[in-house]
């Protein structure tokens, strides 16, 4: 009877310890993922969102196949590249930003329809404007979605862009649980390509939407594993092909 109250007892204290072990190790990872940010008033952030978009636009260039790339103070390899401030941003009423990269459009494009089915290539940020030191930029970046460097082809019919009824019918949800409003504002300025999955990218442009166009402090879908409340989108993107929706 003594060995039995033993062994229970020598079972209890490996179990513990196996537990404090789990425990130490889920604490680390969380440490080392988590970015803490201040919520300020919802009015606040709006403002740090337009102030930061902004100093994003000068802080950055395209490369030769448009892809969005920061200057390096280190380095003067970009002392040449225009900024992204350079190529006549157009800001929308709701605060949105798009560019229309020269050179880098479809030569007979297809006007985009608002619910078409479109195959888009992109890679998409997510950033909070934050102050600090007296300096308002988009910090905290997390990655939306990246076709690019992904599966390398685009993605087909996102969600975020326009939900189908029988999904709204099934969640219970409404449109703006799913779709980034400015994201959808935005994108009727461009034309789409009509090119194959296997044609390689030339990014056509440039649109970003601040929170209060994107999700704000909403309820929202969850796409990426993280919250997307007072996120900045930055959709660095190509519309290859769009079809009319024969189903929903």
């Amino acid at each position: 009877m003594l060995i039995k109250q033993k062994d229970i007892l020598m079972k209890k204290s490996i179990a513990l310890s196996l537990l404090a072990i789990g425990l130490t190790a889920t604490s680390c990872k969380r440490d080392t993922t988590t970015t803490t940010t201040t919520t300020v008033d919802i009015s606040v952030q709006n403002d740090y969102d337009a102030q930061a978009i902004q100093q994003f636009l000068k802080d950055n260039y395209f490369d030769s196949r448009g892809n969005i790339v920061a200057f390096d103070s280190s380095s003067t390899t970009d002392d040449n590249e225009k900024p992204l401030s350079d190529y006549n941003p157009q800001t929308l009423e709701s605060g949105v930003v798009y560019i229309i990269r020269p050179n880098a459009q479809p030569d007979n494009g297809t006007t985009i329809g608002a619910t078409d089915n479109i195959s888009l290539m992109h890679k998409t940020m997510t950033y909070v404007a934050t102050k600090e030191n007296e300096s308002v930029k988009l910090r905290s970046p997390y990655t939306f979605y990246n076709t690019i460097s992904g599966t390398g082809t685009p993605q087909e019919d996102p969600s975020f862009y326009y939900v189908k009824n029988s999904v709204l019918t099934s969640s219970g949800k409404t449109r703006s649980y799913y779709e980034i409003e400015g994201f959808q504002e935005a994108l009727k300025y461009f034309k789409s390509f009509n090119q194959g999955a296997e044609t390689h990218y030339n990014l056509q442009g440039v649109i970003i939407v601040p929170s209060k166009a994107a999700f704000a402090r909403d309820a929202h879908f969850n796409y990426a594993g993280y919250s997307l409340n007072d996120r900045t989108f930055v959709f660095n993107f190509q519309v290859y092909k769009t079809s009319a929706r024969t189903s929903d």
